[in-house]
């Protein structure tokens, strides 16, 4: 397993754009790219993250959603699909590993009902509520290329993009 570089706003905005490619099968390679991607996220730290945050357009999540002192809990989704939103909403403030240090309230759907892969390439249907719910959402959206700045006004989502560069400036 490797820790790999996440890409952020401030460098790699095109990159985090693009639209994830579907997964044909869950084979070895593909296994090592989620355990690169949950010892990525561990390390971070960070509660999920899709594949193209570490530069591969491919349609892979990890998540643990494990809070501090318990035992980890390791989830991964291949080719996730929602099935079905709730028509009531969950207001949340998210932030997100590419977008370090910056947080703010989404509204998404409450409920919704995913359909995905395992890591042994087996089919999932279950569906998620609560902080669950908000992650899959959030993390999958990233593999249509939506950031959840996106969801923001276009003032606070400019300057959370500059607040990035600044801070990506400062650590260099």
């Amino acid at each position: 397993m490797a820790i790999r570089e996440i890409l952020t706003v401030a460098d790699h905005a095109a990159i985090l754009k693009q639209v994830s490619e579907p997964v044909a099968r869950v084979d070895d390679d593909l296994r090592a790219l989620m355990d690169d991607m949950l010892e990525t996220m561990y390390d971070a730290p960070g509660i999920g993250l899709a594949a193209i945050q570490v530069g591969v357009a491919k349609r892979v999540i990890v998540m643990d959603l494990a809070r501090e002192g318990e035992d980890k809990q390791p989830r991964y989704f291949v080719n996730p699909e929602i099935l079905w939103r709730s028509e009531d909403t969950l207001p949340y403030e998210e932030g997100c590993l590419s977008i370090p240090e910056i947080y703010d309230e989404v509204d998404r759907p409450a409920r919704v009902r995913v359909r995905y892969l395992n890591y042994q390439g087996e089919q999932v249907e279950e569906e998620a509520e609560g902080l669950f719910a908000v992650c899959i959402q959030h993390e999958m959206d990233h593999l249509e290329g939506v950031l959840f700045i996106d969801y923001l006004s276009r003032l606070k989502r400019d300057r959370a993009v500059q607040k990035v560069k600044k801070l990506v400036r400062s650590a260099a």
